[in-house]
């Protein structure tokens, strides 16, 4: 079952695209649509279904996971619903039809590319369904085709590239030294040599160092403001919502805890390059003035309590990272559906020009504060909880400063989210904004439901981490 979430998707895109078929091209955003509810309502109401296993394997290169785990479903659940939240963007941004379905086709072969990253049970398809992924979303960042998409392209382009090639450097490393490139051999390999052998630390590191950059992390962080910032806004919400989340950080998890053994070093390595991320990310927010471009920095922020979560080398610890991957995909792109509100209706991001809005827009400035205190890590939002799991786990590993450092980092991210709401939706209106309205109902039913689920997760977080995420941490 779980190979039609990527034949589907890459085949509806071959038949979208064939000739003389006007009538299937408007229908492009309705199947992406469908897609994207049709695989979070396998997730919820049936997720023994998608656990039976795969169908045969599309080659012998292409493989996927024969049983799928509380990991790979948090991650298609978090696909679809980001998915789910850019294409209600583009519906409401895109006037063209023709743009819209171009816009629509790519989506959803990022959405096939995105979840072979997830299903990949070997380096070589791991790889193939990230340069899928990056390609789309290359393209996509510079959809509206000015200069700014374009610079923001480019920066991606070149990083990206260097990433693909130290992926492909290890694994021809791994080729080498294993013989194969599945998980299962690779990681037979390393507790046969006791995670000794050069050759396979030389791959770990290249692996490392090309996810790092791929996920947006300190110090490889360049491109990321750039292209959330120049990018269309729905491009922006899948982009900070889920593209970097499964090529950078849920691939880094796979492989650090199911594939290479996990030690002192990887685990402070972790360790540092979460907390210097946090910091860095929460520091750079504070000084923005472009709404979008104050999202990108705290991205890079929250993505750093993921990786600091991860490097506690604990269960509790790799829950809290994949609960709070979750929950940024979900409060993160609510923040940008808002900014692509706000952008859309009054003209502008520069929150010097703006102030006042929350009377004119009401449902935008409600959910943009339940978005900004989840992020900020206010109880019993979810963001409270998936950041207190990481600190307790962080705590418990031996490293309190660090976990000072989250809790500080978190009352950062609270004040730079504070100016952000005051200047933008507090206060007296700016000039020029009175006739101002509300969004659209295309963007009004997305942020509710990312604020219902926002607050939902909050509220149910006791049996979600009893019967989901525990499981999760158990693949240590």
């Amino acid at each position: 079952m779980p190979v039609l979430l990527i034949v589907i998707p890459l085949a509806a895109v071959v038949v979208l695209n064939l000739p003389f078929h006007a009538v299937l091209r408007r229908a492009a955003f309705w199947f992406g649509m469908l897609t994207c509810l049709f695989q979070a309502g396998l997730v919820v109401l049936a997720p023994g279904y998608i656990r039976g296993g795969s169908l045969a394997s599309l080659s012998n290169l292409l493989r996927f996971i024969p049983a799928v785990d509380n990991l790979t479903l948090v991650m298609l659940l978090a696909i679809a619903v980001v998915g789910f939240s850019a294409l209600m963007v583009a519906r409401y941004s895109i006037r063209d039809a023709e743009r819209l379905f171009n816009f629509s086709n790519l989506a959803i072969l990022a959405f096939a590319g995105m979840n072979g990253v997830v299903l990949a049970d070997d380096v070589f398809s791991l790889y193939v369904f990230l340069e899928i992924t990056a390609v789309s979303s290359f393209i996509l960042i510079a959809f509206n085709g000015d200069r700014d998409a374009f610079e923001g392209t480019f920066k991606y382009i070149i990083l990206s590239a260097a990433a693909t090639a130290m992926i492909l450097a290890a694994i021809a490393l791994l080729f080498i030294v294993v013989g194969g490139v599945s998980f299962e051999s690779i990681r037979a390999s390393m507790a046969e040599t006791g995670g000794h052998d050069h050759l396979l630390v030389a791959a770990l590191i290249l692996l490392t160092a090309g996810l790092f950059i791929k996920g947006g992390l300190v110090p490889f962080h360049g491109w990321l403001p750039d292209a959330y910032t120049a990018a269309p806004p729905a491009t922006s919400v899948l982009l900070a919502g889920i593209v970097t989340k499964t090529t950078g950080i849920y691939t880094l998890i796979r492989l650090v805890t199911s594939v290479f053994a996990m030690s002192a070093t990887v685990n402070m390595l972790l360790l540092i390059i979460g907390a210097v991320s946090i910091v860095i990310g929460a520091l750079a927010a504070l000084g923005q003035n472009d709404f979008k471009r104050m999202l990108a920095y705290s991205s890079i922020s929250q993505v750093g309590y993921i990786v600091l979560g991860l490097g506690a080398g604990s269960a509790l610890g790799v829950a809290g990272a994949i609960f709070h991957l979750f929950n940024h995909s979900v409060f993160k792109s609510l923040l940008f559906v808002n900014s692509a509100a706000v952008e859309q209706q009054s003209g502008t991001r520069n929150m010097d020009k703006l102030g006042g809005i929350s009377d004119k827009m009401p449902v935008t400035g409600t959910t943009s504060v339940i978005a900004f205190l989840s992020t900020a890590g206010i109880p019993p939002l979810s963001g409270f909880w998936s950041k207190f799991i990481i600190i307790v786990a962080v705590w418990k590993s031996g490293h309190p400063y660090l976990a000072a450092l989250a809790i500080l980092a978190s009352l950062i991210t609270l004040a730079y989210f504070l100016s952000m709401q005051r200047r933008v939706f507090f206060g007296q209106l700016a000039q020029g904004l009175e006739n101002l309205k509300e969004a659209s109902p295309w963007i009004l039913v997305t942020v509710s439901v990312l604020a219902l689920i926002t607050i939902g997760i909050g509220i149910f977080m006791p049996w979600i981490f009893g019967t989901f995420l525990l499981p999760v941490g158990s693949i240590l």
